[in-house]
């Protein structure tokens, strides 16, 4: 049994009982205690590994309650990554590097260019011919394959790209309308197709006829690329200080089925808790399940929805997710807005309300904790409707609620979910990735009802905060709880209702997110909790706020043992030792 004492640096434990400290000790997975440094030496012993935090800044790793981690990393498996490309002929190379290795008539499939999923800092407009490479580029990086450059929700309308044999394998052909449903498909001054297709081409929350036709065509998910692109992109999560997930939306069974795998073969270097989402609309071809159906895909995703014995995997909850994004028109509004093509558009409902009573009823009745993913106007007074009447009917008063997204929502709604006992988990990079377009699109009224942080806490509402569509940095996301700035321009919607303190930001990626989760041995160091712990390069509860998005995470440890190290402290150890000698 190893034995670390960490000092060298201020710990901010996030423990109300000993909120700041010198050092700390962690043994066998926990921390043993936390303390001045004295007294922790003493309480570590002389044969403890000694770790100095050179400076600085100690604390809980964080915990992320809507990342999307299995989903974003199963989608980027096995692709060519063109996310940071600079022209077309980078993109060629890469794609030819692929072909060399990728037997003949297989697709190679792509990234987007640029920053997910907003692409608003960086999207292909940012490569140097400020366009996607058309099909006679791409052919010049192979021939024998069909290639496609992915569109990746939420932006709509959006772009993809193919090659020439891309188009063949798909039947497309310069036989084809220039427009079919809502996709654009692109010509040059010959009418040749150019392989460059606009509109709602995205990969998830699309339902366009014609795009959803070309989605059955592409190559369906293998579990090997799967599994390495989730392990990618947990590793990007540790490398930022994250050490817990919640996966509580549009989780498949398969999806912690893969989770599990990854488990199994001692490759989860993460706490992952999931629920199973009765009925998920993300994902193409989305068709309603009968209302018999929905009631026993209901029960019997019920009998698996409490698995608490693993301290790496756990699944408590059920979800339903009723509605979708404003980007692609699905945002449930009384009053007409835009839709991305520029139509009037009040937004759809995925599933009916019959379904939702039955799922409330559901887990009321059964003691399960019920997660509802809504985030428009029209969407939480149609479920708060529903909660409030099966509570008065039968006086469920120790259900477990949560709501995730809440993108907007009124002082009304917020004190209707407070009395029902909810807690909340949002995403400050809504106001940053689409603020501008909800002013755009429906109207700058809806700004003072955006992302309203101060407002849900005034109401009693416990708040936790994951990175889900936004920055994927939660050291961004805890600053956009401050500032509300919106991407690519100076506008910040930071009213009384949306700011909210460094330390209430912090709180939500740490012992909020415990709370929310009830999972008490994380989000916090104090004595018997997990050792899940970071090192940070600078305090993120007192740096200044511009530079609280670069914080550089020294070292994350889970369970004491060192899952990621920028090899930074290594570096300033040897220093120290050879100064010394």
């Amino acid at each position: 049994m190893t034995t670390t004492l960490i000092t060298g640096g201020q710990v901010i434990t996030f423990d109300s009982a000993v909120p700041e400290a010198e050092a700390l000790v962690l043994s066998d997975g926990r921390v043993v205690a936390v303390g001045d440094r004295r007294d922790m030496e003493d309480v570590a012993g002389p044969d403890a590994h000694r770790v100095d935090a050179g400076g600085g800044t100690v604390m809980p790793g964080l915990v992320d309650t809507h990342p999307h981690a299995m989903h974003f990393g199963m989608l980027a498996g096995g692709l060519v990554d063109l996310t940071d490309a600079v022209d077309h002929a980078d993109i060629v190379a890469r794609i030819r590097a692929k072909a060399a290795e990728t037997p003949e008539g297989e697709w190679i499939m792509c990234t987007p260019v640029g920053e997910p999923h907003y692409f608003i800092r960086r999207s292909e407009r940012d490569l140097a011919e400020r366009r996607l490479p058309d099909r006679w580029v791409l052919d010049t990086a192979t021939d024998k394959h069909p290639v496609m450059i992915q569109a990746w929700a939420p932006r709509m309308p959006n772009v993809v790209a193919f090659n020439s044999a891309g188009l063949r394998t798909l039947g497309l052909t310069a036989l084809i309308p220039s427009r079919v449903c809502d996709v654009e498909i692109d010509r040059n001054e010959n009418g040749d197709l150019t392989g460059i297709l606009r509109g709602p081409v995205t990969n998830y929350y699309t339902y366009d006829p014609f795009w959803g036709q070309i989605l059955t065509k592409l190559p369906r998910l293998n579990l090997e690329n799967a599994a390495a692109g989730t392990i990618a992109e947990v590793s990007r999560f540790t490398v930022q200080g994250i050490t817990s997930l919640y996966e509580g939306h549009a989780m498949e069974p398969e999806h912690v089925e893969l989770y599990r795998h990854l488990r199994n073969a001692n490759a989860l270097n993460m706490r992952v808790m999931a629920t199973f989402d009765v009925e998920s609309a993300i994902f193409y071809p989305f068709d309603p399940m009968s209302q018999e159906d929905f009631t026993a895909r209901l029960r019997k995703l019920a009998s698996q929805a409490l698995q608490l014995d693993d301290d790496r995997l756990r699944i408590n909850g059920l979800t339903i997710s009723p509605g979708g994004p404003c980007f692609s028109g699905y945002f449930a509004l009384y009053e007409p807005y835009t839709d991305p093509f520029g139509r009037p558009a009040t937004g759809m409902r995925f599933l009916s309300l019959e379904k939702e009573e039955a799922f409330v009823r559901y887990c009321a009745t059964e003691g399960i904790r019920a997660n509802i993913c809504v985030g428009a106007l029209r969407e939480h007074d149609e479920f708060l409707d529903i909660a409030e009447r099966v509570v008065q009917e039968h006086d469920f008063r120790d259900q477990r609620w949560i709501l995730q997204h809440a993108i907007t929502i009124t002082p009304k709604q917020a004190q209707r979910y407070a009395a029902l006992g909810f807690q909340v988990t949002t995403c400050a990079g809504f106001t940053w990735g689409k603020g501008a377009m909800y002013g755009d699109r429906i109207g700058k009224h809806i700004w003072r009802d955006l992302e309203p942080l101060q407002r849900l806490m005034n109401t009693g509402l416990l708040l936790t905060g994951g990175t889900d569509w936004g920055p994927k940095n939660p050291w961004e996301q805890i600053e956009l709880a401050e500032t509300h700035r919106f991407a690519g321009s100076d506008h910040r919607n930071d009213g009384p209702d949306q700011k909210i303190s460094r330390m209430d930001a912090l709180k939500m990626w740490t012992s909020n997110a415990a709370t929310l989760l009830d999972w008490s041995e994380i989000g916090a160091l104090a004595p018997g909790k997990y050792a899940d712990v970071i090192i940070t390069d600078r305090n993120p509860l007192t740096c200044p706020i511009d530079e609280l998005r670069a914080t550089h995470v020294l070292r994350t440890y889970l369970g004491g043992e060192t899952v990621y190290d920028s090899g930074e402290l290594a570096s300033a150890a040897a220093h120290s030792e050879t100064a010394l000698a």
